[in-house]
């Protein structure tokens, strides 16, 4: 594989062992990146690591030379206006972020979250703000992996779901070192960013740039999407698929911000990997120079 190619993987799972679950799936799919859950992703309870587990994990990823990235729970918003929600999100990125020093990873992934209703949407980034800025801090001072903020599809009241918003989001914290951007194709699709148009990729990579600043994008979650631009809809399908098409996502690996810049795969897959298998495939053939 040529050294120009960043590592490409996929969302793995971790049921049966974390080591156990994630290894397989690098070897099933040749992924040289990986993306796990280190908690139940649609609750809030919240487990300690086996320590064994977690050991075997670490020096698997390095004899495969894997990256590794944690997605935090789908239930995380730090703009809810219910305090409950907000101390239980507050509680599970820094749970993520233990995990993922424990396991090596290079970044906690989480939603934008949402201000949920008109009342509290003024009030949101403030809330954001009282809560993260000082777990970026710790995270800062611990040597946690930073955090990883992914707009949304859009729809309800996002914090951020078209690229543009993350001047705003980055902001509300100061613009902190340790608060990094994932980018989700299907979400920015979704929220309106026309990526199928050749060019509209291009364009929007650099509305990313010139609103997150050159070096904030440190994940992408390449999906294809089985709804229409702007749909508001989060359907993920696989590359080449979808209705955003193989061709954004070589224009995609050709912009300059993407060089380097891991990539995830979360499309549909069976459960021997096939597929997402397929994507890892295309992804590594449609770099530049292959």
């Amino acid at each position: 594989m040529p050294a120009s190619i960043a590592p490409v993987g996929g969302h793995a799972p971790a049921a049966g062992g974390l080591a156990k679950a994630a290894l397989r799936y690098v070897e099933q799919t040749a992924a040289s990146a990986v993306q796990v859950y280190v908690s139940n992703p649609r609750g809030w309870a919240l487990t300690a690591g086996d320590a064994k587990q977690d050991d075997a994990f670490l020096k698997g990823c390095a004899d495969h030379g894997v990256v590794a990235y944690i997605h935090a729970a789908l239930l995380v918003n730090l703009g809810s206006p219910t305090e409950a929600t907000v101390e239980r999100s507050a509680a599970t990125l820094e749970h993520a972020l233990r995990r993922g020093q424990a396991i090596g990873a290079r970044g906690v992934v989480f939603h934008a979250g949402s201000a949920v209703d008109a009342q509290h949407a003024e009030k949101a980034f403030a809330t954001v703000r009282r809560v993260l800025l000082p777990l970026l801090d710790v995270a800062d001072r611990e040597g946690w992996p930073p955090l990883l903020v992914e707009p949304s599809a859009g729809g309800g009241r996002s914090l951020a779901s078209r690229v543009e918003h993350l001047q705003e989001y980055l902001a509300a914290v100061d613009r902190h070192p340790r608060l990094g951007v994932c980018f989700d194709t299907c979400h920015a699709w979704a929220a309106g960013h026309d990526l199928a148009t050749p060019g509209g990729m291009t364009a929007t990579m650099d509305a990313l740039v010139a609103a997150a600043g050159p070096d904030r994008l440190k994940l992408i979650h390449a999906n294809d999407s089985k709804d229409a631009c702007g749909s508001t809809r989060d359907r993920h399908e696989s590359l080449g698929k979808g209705t955003i098409g193989a061709a954004a996502f070589a224009e995609l690996l050709a912009h300059p911000a993407a060089q380097g810049v891991p990539l995830i795969v979360e499309t549909p897959s069976g459960t021997d990997a096939a597929d997402h298998a397929a994507d890892i495939a295309l992804l590594r053939g449609s770099a530049p120079g292959t």
